[in-house]
């Protein structure tokens, strides 16, 4: 059996089984399963939701405002009960587990995404489980990822892992809402996520995560463009863990793309886009079919404010994310030149960073 690197993404609905405590004979039941995939030589990474749930039982379950500020003030109080726990639970079998905590400000800025990506295997090099959550104490909505499902993804991105297993309270990817449709049936394989794909996610039911299948198919989009394959499973399925590293059929399974990114291109993938460009079909089909850079002459709008060297998304005629590359010029100079030749850039704006808005070297494709 090849030995793998794993993230175990553990929802809110899974640790706590569908109630208002975090349950501890279930999370002993995973912890068991990943020490047993250790010891066969994987290499395992838990995302770990639970903070918030964590911080109100913790309190007894206040009476607390819906804002901002009580979240965070509940996930403060609830990450070192939850640490504290999965450091007890681990300890049973003699493990340790080191926490890391990110915000998308880790993920989006080059320098910051690879030294958290040295920290990750410095941890698994060790021998130690590496413990992540979102850090919800201090991250406003401008630097949250949102949703431990899509950071499981962008840990896997950094991990380079070699399989993303989404633990959540529903089977996997259905054919419909098995909740109200009898006939839903489960889709064990899917290799291409389009838009029918995403048309059967719906939202979180059970109130206590901020997840639902439709933030797991974002997180399998994003998981295996870079490589990783991905399933979709119950957290209540025993021996799930090393059934699926055996090969067995669990779930839903997303295939890995069959031409992963260059590891140099991990990092911009894994960043959350500031901003948007729309481009033309001319611009469009040179992109898809000549490998070409993004001119200024090709963008028809711009969107969000964002500086130079910031990720954005490369928006289709029809609407749809083409690409995600690094544009060489802000915001503010790219409403400018837009749909300019490059030849009038240094007029344009008074100096210039080089012809193109986006170059071919610091893009990606999406979907293709």
């Amino acid at each position: 059996m090849d030995k793998l690197t794993v993230v175990v993404k553990l929802g809110t609905s899974t640790l706590t089984g569908g109630t208002r405590s975090l349950e501890r004979a279930r999370m002993v039941e995973i912890v068991r399963q990943c020490i047993l995939a250790r010891e066969a030589g994987h290499r395992v990474i838990v995302v770990t939701s639970g903070a918030v749930a964590a911080g109100r039982e913790y309190l007894g379950w206040p009476e607390l405002p819906g804002t901002a500020a009580a979240k965070q003030m509940l996930a403060s109080v609830g990450q070192s009960r939850l640490i504290q726990l999965w450091e007890q639970l681990f300890g049973i079998y003699g493990a340790h587990i080191g926490q890391m905590l990110l915000t998308r400000a880790d993920l989006e800025d080059k320098e910051r995404f690879l030294n958290a990506r040295d920290m990750l295997q410095a941890l698994l090099d060790y021998g130690i489980v590496p413990g992540i959550n979102e850090n919800d104490a201090v991250a406003a909505s401008e630097i949250k990822v949102g949703d431990n499902d899509n950071l499981s993804a962008l840990a896997a991105v950094l991990a380079q892992a070699d399989l993303l297993l989404l633990l959540t309270d529903q089977e996997g990817l259905y054919t419909s809402d098995p909740r109200s449709d009898p006939n839903a049936r489960l889709i064990p394989e899917i290799v291409n996520i389009d838009d029918s794909v995403r048309r059967l996610a719906g939202g979180s039911v059970t109130g206590l995560g901020t997840g639902g299948m439709s933030t797991k198919i974002q997180a399998a989009e994003v998981a295996t463009r870079a490589g990783v394959r991905v399933v979709i499973a119950s957290g209540r399925r025993p021996e799930l863990i090393g059934r699926l590293l055996a090969g067995e059929s669990v779930g839903t399974a997303f295939t890995p793309s069959q031409s992963p990114l260059e590891s140099r291109k991990l990092w911009l993938f894994g960043a959350p886009p500031a901003g948007e460009l729309t481009i033309d079909a001319g611009a469009a089909k040179a992109l898809l079919s000549r490998g070409s850079s993004l001119l200024p002459k090709g963008i028809t709008g711009v969107r969000g404010e964002f500086p130079r060297g910031a990720v954005v998304r490369l928006v289709a005629p029809d609407g749809h994310d083409l690409a995600h590359g690094v544009t060489r010029y802000n915001s503010e100079a790219l409403a400018v030149i837009a749909r300019r030749h490059s030849n009038e850039i240094s007029a344009l704006l008074g100096y210039e960073h080089g012809p193109v808005a986006v170059h071919r070297d610091d893009l990606i494709l999406l979907g293709v």
